[in-house]
């Protein structure tokens, strides 16, 4: 498989770990991949539009950072999401960053609203994300659609240096080195947030873990945090 050929999947792959996940288990998110300096790989939407559970790689297309097609043939029927500013800004301003997911977790959306900030209230239960909450999550409150650059810059702007931030009553961006950070980190945000709605629920308060715990923490590295996770998503998917 050539190198474009094995991108596509991946970012395929990455919606349909979205959905399975209940990230976005509809038609609305979208994932990218930076594949050179003013081109990326993004899910876009078709005359036969079926929602993230079903993506495959003939939905991922070669754009442009103005959302013109990268290369012959690359959009035809196809265009680009509405909110592809929100990608194309983040890669524009974060050279650090490879892949942008953009997605709808109700959960997330939820503790949002109800004045929960994303907090490292777990140990060992989700290292990763315990150390992404601690570093902050931080919330873009406008509830737009991040349709141009003029909002995208607002979203950057307020996330900052940060791998995620929320969009009150929309969702969540999330960006990494590589797409399977991206959706991981994605992922452990939506379980955090779940696990504080269940807390609250439950009549608990949300504490954060000691710093003498949260130093005890080790960092498992990139070869299990991400790969092996990685396959993991992989092997769950239907």
């Amino acid at each position: 498989m050539s190198t474009i050929a094995a991108q596509r999947q991946l970012v395929a792959d990455a919606c349909r770990v979205l959905a399975a996940r209940g990230l976005a288990d509809g038609y609305l998110g979208h994932v990218s991949l930076r594949v050179e300096d003013d081109l990326l790989l993004v899910r876009c939407r078709g005359p036969q539009e079926r929602g993230l559970r079903w993506t495959t790689a003939d939905d991922v297309h070669l754009v442009t950072l103005d959302g013109g097609p990268g290369g012959e043939g690359e959009l035809g029927e196809w265009t680009v999401p509405n909110e592809l500013p929100l990608h194309t800004e983040v890669l524009r301003t974060r050279p650090d960053v490879a892949a942008v997911v953009h997605a709808h977790p109700p959960a997330v959306v939820a503790a949002d609203l109800a004045g929960l900030a994303i907090r490292p209230v777990v140990g060992a239960f989700d290292m990763p994300g315990t150390k992404l909450a601690a570093g902050g999550v931080p919330v873009y409150p406008r509830g737009v659609l991040v349709r141009d650059r003029r909002l995208a810059g607002e979203m950057v702007a307020a996330m900052g240096d940060r791998p995620v931030v929320l969009l009150r009553g929309h969702g969540l961006t999330s960006a990494g080195r590589s797409v399977e950070e991206a959706v991981l980190s994605a992922l452990s945000v939506d379980r955090l947030a779940r696990l504080e709605l269940a807390v609250v629920s439950a009549g608990g308060t949300l504490v954060d873990l000691p710093a003498d715990d949260m130093a005890e923490l080790p960092d498992l590295g990139a070869g299990f945090n991400h790969a092996t996770a990685w396959r993991h998503e992989l092997a769950n998917l239907p």
